[in-house]
């Protein structure tokens, strides 16, 4: 493991949750898909992951955990993209005033940048495969369920197309159709996750998603 034997995490964690809070912009403290509760889900993903990867920083692993959303633009927000790169921007200058060991700093801001899925930054260390299969692996199950409906409804989508809910007879548009979603993005996760532990985990949870997205056409479209 890359840690030293003097990390204290516990201590860390404390400082970065503190962090994360008071660097909140006001869309992410009324935002409760990327609030806190979210953080602590990455880091416990990431905690699991970290069973199988012993040789990768915790530290690394902590502080992009809990910094991956200090800047957190919405869904249909034209600079979405570029959301991530100024996360790992802000994290880097409030961690250097931390006395967080700038050794790591290059890492945490890697791991930070890479997590985005519109980003598309290819992750290139094992920290920053573990931040990115982590915060994905929460928008999957039935939390991620949650959070879609609950994105869709802060961007005036509705909930699903009225006559063709599974899209069979049309293109998916998930600006429109919050139901659309998981075929246009969180179906492919799973395949997409970096880690073998992270792909196996993520097939289950979206295992849950088709089921629910064939129980809730039925009932959509009034079938007994």
């Amino acid at each position: 493991m890359n840690d030293s034997p003097t990390t204290d995490l516990a201590g860390w964690r404390t400082k970065l949750v503190a962090m994360a809070a008071n660097g909140a912009s006001i869309d992410n403290m009324h935002d409760g898909a990327h609030d806190g509760a979210h953080l602590d889900r990455v880091w416990r993903n990431a905690q699991a992951l970290l069973e199988h990867h012993p040789e990768a920083d915790r530290l690394v692993v902590l502080a992009a955990s809990y910094l991956h959303d200090l800047v957190n633009l919405p869904k249909n927000d034209p600079e979405r993209s570029r959301a991530s790169r100024r996360s790992a921007q802000l994290a880097r200058h409030q961690l250097s005033y931390l006395g967080f060991p700038p050794e790591k700093l290059d890492a945490v801001a890697h791991a930070i940048e890479a997590h985005s899925f519109s980003a598309a930054i290819a992750a290139e260390t094992v920290e920053a495969k573990i931040v990115q299969d982590a915060d994905r692996l929460d928008g999957l199950g039935l939390v991620g369920l949650a959070r879609l409906f609950y994105i869709a409804g802060k961007m005036d989508s509705s909930l699903a197309h009225p006559d063709d809910p599974l899209g069979q007879s049309r293109d998916f548009d998930d600006r429109r159709y919050a139901l659309d979603h998981i075929m246009v993005k969180l179906a492919k996760l799973p395949d997409m996750m970096q880690l073998e532990a992270a792909r196996a985990l993520g097939r289950q949870r979206l295992d849950q998603l088709l089921a629910f997205r064939e129980d809730f056409a039925r009932e959509w479209s009034g079938a007994a």
